[in-house]
């Protein structure tokens, strides 16, 4: 059976009259990447902080590692997993070397292992220049690289990352994401942050938040499913000037559930099988029409944009 490693029932988290957190409910298992996906001010990092620690719930109960979350507990959460926040973690006037050893005074890691488990780590995230480089010369994708190792120091079973590839290279970031994959091979469960949608497609679990509420929470291929059970056409202008001005006449009386922009084409759902008839009879010298699979960012703007958001 696998091993439930956080589990939280009816969180709030508030502060004065305001719900960052409005009574949420989930749980992650071993060797799961958990993705939080929002816009910003859904509670995502709220979350985060209350699952490393960092805050004590207004209301709920939450259990990380199989410990309870109070006032007295915090400290032992804390030893037990591993965090990087959204704003960088290593000192930038510090060598790699000395970050690390700060890191691994902090836990008490002895000097052996600390030695040991430095090597792992830098052999792990393939870390070539030398350890008395400054952390301010490296380039932003090792800079974060070098953090995560920082984080995976005291080897925790579980790791929270608060959109960690923010402001780095496409390329650099998928190298970030092999070394989250790699990890999780290895047993350890991770929860991750981000706003890229290319990252959250390879969670294998996603909770979708909305003003402090989880609002959808299932895998990629699951939340696509249920978010849209009918088809999804993709519509390309032969001449985008006019067209779009043509589209949103259609749009208003009704025909499509989902009409966004993406570039100089849309996505759309259709609400009126009649209209849409109509569209695609009057319309054919006007766009190109093919049926396309739904993609997260559809989700989200569908969930998160639409109506009631």
């Amino acid at each position: 059976m696998t091993k439930v490693l956080v589990e939280v029932k009816n969180l709030v988290v508030q502060f004065g009259a305001f719900k960052a957190v409005n009574n949420i409910s989930f749980s992650a298992s071993q060797g799961e990447i958990f993705g939080f996906l929002g816009a910003n001010g859904a509670g995502k990092t709220t979350t985060l902080r209350v699952l490393t620690g960092l805050l004590i719930p207004s209301s709920g109960s939450v259990q990380v590692a199989g410990i309870p979350l109070n006032e007295s507990t915090a400290i032992q959460i804390k030893s037990r997993i591993g965090y990087m926040s959204q704003k960088f973690t290593l000192y930038n006037d510090l060598s790699v070397a000395e970050n690390l050893n700060f890191t691994a005074a902090l836990r008490k890691i002895p000097p052996g292992r600390a030695r040991l488990r430095q090597e792992q780590l830098l052999q792990f995230i393939r870390f070539q220049p030398p350890l008395s480089t400054l952390v301010r010369d490296l380039p932003p994708g090792m800079k974060q690289q070098v953090a995560l190792a920082n984080a995976l120091l005291h080897d925790p079973d579980l790791v929270f990352l608060d959109e960690p590839t923010a402001g780095v290279s496409p390329e650099a970031r998928q190298q970030f994401w092999d070394l989250i994959h790699e990890l999780c091979l290895r047993g350890k469960t991770l929860f991750v942050s981000s706003h890229y949608m290319d990252e959250m497609e390879q969670c294998h679990r996603i909770a979708l938040m909305r003003s402090g509420e989880v609002i959808a929470l299932d895998s990629p291929a699951g939340l696509k499913a249920s978010t849209f059970p009918g088809k999804v056409y993709e519509l390309q202008s032969r001449d985008p000037q006019v067209d779009r001005r043509g589209l949103a006449a259609w749009k208003a009386q009704g025909v499509f559930d989902l009409c966004e922009p993406y570039g100089t084409r849309y996505h759309v759902t259709v609400k009126n099988q009649t209209l849409w008839e109509q569209f695609q009879s009057q319309q054919s010298s006007h766009w190109n029409v093919r049926e396309i699979a739904a993609s997260l960012e559809d989700v989200f703007i569908h969930l998160v944009e639409g109506p009631g958001s």
